[in-house]
């Protein structure tokens, strides 16, 4: 972490850990803490003026999530973001999400929260923006939101933040058009409200094949 850096306010004792997990997460999503960066707990526990042990617990919530890893006798680090990763992360969510698509076709039951965020992204002007990350991964959240299960829900959150990652990496290299997504997604919601639930599926996989290879590319070429 950058010691030029004005440390923030120091936090209150209730619910610090979490506060201090929430605000790493967000600069390490936004890119402010870049890929490979060590997060020592002296160092967090300077930044944000919170005791060592609060420190190293906001610590190991992120490297629970995925966000920072940590080998052995070596400080935890942001995790980085390579073609490997990127492939397993977005075919771990084509996996979920295809066979939500498939039980909410059955029902023709479309979400309305997945409705209500492609009405953001429409309304967003056209081309590459990082702030389609949001209502995009919002769209997606509210298909697995729509079972109504409670496991399949924790299972898909557990890979949230990579996944949120990745998109942000898409985004941030301008990749992805916010009205080619948006048309995708519609075309999505079009399937499960006919009941089509495997051409529903083979959208999805043909969407978020598409933000994959981009982004492989854009790494292999870096």
């Amino acid at each position: 972490m950058s010691t030029t850096e004005t440390p923030p306010a120091p936090l209150g004792i209730v619910g610090v850990v979490d506060a201090v997990t929430a605000q790493l997460r967000e600069r390490i999503l936004s890119g402010a803490i870049r890929s490979g960066a060590p997060l020592t707990e002296a160092a967090v526990s300077q930044t944000y003026g919170v005791a060592r042990p609060s420190a190293k617990a906001a610590i190991e919530q992120l490297v629970a999530s995925g966000l920072l890893v940590r080998t052995a006798h070596r400080s935890a680090r942001v995790v980085g973001i390579d073609p490997e990763t990127v492939r397993d992360v977005y075919r771990t969510r084509t996996r979920l999400e295809s066979a939500a698509l498939r039980e909410l076709s059955a029902r023709r039951a479309v979400p309305g929260a997945a409705v209500d965020a492609n009405t953001e992204l429409l309304a967003m002007p056209a081309g590459p923006d990082p702030a389609t990350v949001d209502p995009d991964l919002r769209f997606h959240t509210a298909l697995i939101d729509a079972l109504s299960s409670e496991r399949t829900g924790r299972m898909y959150r557990s890979v949230l933040d990579e996944v949120r990652l990745c998109m942000a990496q898409v985004q941030g290299r301008k990749l992805l058009d916010a009205a080619d997504i948006a048309a995708q997604h519609a075309d999505i919601l079009d399937a499960v409200a006919s009941g089509e639930g495997e051409r529903a599926a083979a959208l999805l996989e043909a969407h978020l094949s598409s933000a994959e290879e981009r982004l492989v590319e854009a790494l292999s070429g870096e």
